[in-house]
């Protein structure tokens, strides 16, 4: 590691049982006791955009963690890619288990800083109900469909808000899971506040209340965002060495990487590969997160007011890596894009996920009366080109990896002529 030093605290989110245990209690509210002065409270106003009956079982922030679980883009996770494609093997994560490996690393740490383990759980489950089928790849040929008609880019995290707040259809009483203000704000703001003009949908919600996009999330969010991090620089290792498209000794000149790769083989000599794979990650997983709770815990006692206002208001996230860690991080970004995200195995898949979405994109475009119902009675009353483009990327973006091959092999495949 070349004399790299990385922060450990003195204690770790897994010695924290006091705390915990003091953090699970509830106030016959639902709210949380013993949280820290610059956790979130599900008591703040406003709460919710719809009123609804209140409760006493769930803290509103446990309701919102809910609805996002029983949602159908929840389930439609489960089948869309994260690296590699569904049908490539039944080992590697999809969208849902990266989902749900992040809110698990978001729980951890938010117990540790004592904040709303509820609300960063929350918003970690939900950061990738916008994404396309086939990840990026999916993403960037609707960008393409999109600026082709001089519109915007796909946006996966405005994509994540048209869904919660308008794409599920559970309810009778409110169009689309009528999340809490806070985890709207986590959501827009996942990747930090907003600049520039906003996306439609979190403009829409900007406009009904508002979402305060110059500023940072709460910390709860922040926590999500880092957490998201730390599981997919970890488990696109994984699946990368799974699959046979990186081997772990190729990681070995690495910043913390090549340290834990050395101490796992003296530690474990007789481990088998999967073994060694399995220590080398889960120590890494626990350093990144020994150094976040270092380094948000020395900013957060820094806040002068130590409030969920100072923490939006502050000049840069207080959830967050230590310097060293964070170019230990971009190297390791830096070589998992060179090496596993751009492998020419994983382009020529790429480039398939791709036309399969562009081509469904124009297909649908040009004849929305094949659209599935209830799909085409809204195409059909779209009175502007630009409702009918959105509504068919709403339609595209939410399918699975499965469904639009499906739809493409019956759509443009002659020997399905007959499929429907």
């Amino acid at each position: 590691m070349n004399g790299t030093k990385f922060q450990d605290p003195s204690r770790d989110c897994h010695s924290q049982t006091a705390v915990s245990d003091l953090a699970r209690l509830q106030h016959p509210s639902g709210q949380r006791l013993g949280l820290a002065p610059y956790a979130c409270l599900p008591s703040q106003d406003p709460l919710r955009r719809f009123e609804t009956n209140s409760e006493s079982v769930r803290s509103p922030y446990q309701r919102d963690r809910d609805r996002i679980i029983h949602s159908s883009a929840f389930r439609k996770l489960q089948h869309k890619t994260q690296v590699f494609v569904a049908h490539e093997g039944d080992n590697y994560r999809t969208r849902l288990t990266h989902s749900i490996e992040v809110a698990q690393i978001a729980r951890s740490i938010s117990v540790a800083l004592r904040l709303d383990e509820d609300l960063a759980e929350a918003v970690a489950l939900a950061h990738d109900l916008g994404h396309t089928p086939f990840g990026h790849a999916g993403e960037d040929a609707l960008s393409a469909c999109l600026q082709a008609r001089g519109l915007s880019a796909f946006n996966h995290n405005d994509q994540a808000i048209r869904v919660v707040t308008q794409l599920e259809h559970h309810y009778a009483a409110f169009p689309g899971l009528n999340l809490t203000w806070d985890a709207l704000e986590g959501i827009a703001k996942h990747n930090g506040p907003l600049e520039g003009a906003l996306p439609e949908a979190i403009a829409a919600e900007q406009a009904a209340w508002d979402l305060q996009p110059r500023g940072y999330a709460s910390a709860e969010a922040q926590v999500a965002a880092l957490s998201d991090d730390i599981a997919y620089n970890n488990h696109d290792i994984d699946d990368g060495v799974r699959v046979g498209l990186l081997a772990l000794e190729d990681f070995r000149h690495l910043p913390l990487l090549g340290d834990t790769i050395t101490q796992v083989e003296r530690l474990h000599p007789h481990a088998s590969l999967e073994q060694r794979r399995h220590e080398v990650l889960r120590r890494t997983i626990d350093a990144m997160v020994k150094d976040v709770l270092a380094t948000s815990q020395a900013r957060l006692t820094a806040l002068p007011g130590a409030s969920v206002a100072e923490v939006r208001a502050a000049n840069g996230p207080v959830i967050g890596f230590s310097t060293d860690m964070e170019e230990a991080i971009r190297q390791l970004r830096r070589f998992l894009f060179d090496n596993l995200y751009r492998h020419f195995q994983v382009n020529r898949m790429r480039v398939k996920a791709m036309r399969v979405v562009q081509q469904l994109f124009d297909y649908y475009h040009q004849h929305p009366e094949s659209l599935p119902t209830p799909w085409r009675a809204g195409a059909l009353a779209c009175q502007r080109e630009a409702e009918l483009t959105r509504l068919v990327v709403d339609y595209i973006a939410g399918m699975t990896d499965s469904l639009a091959v499906k739809e493409h092999s019956a759509l443009f495949d002659t020997y399905s002529m007959f499929s429907v």
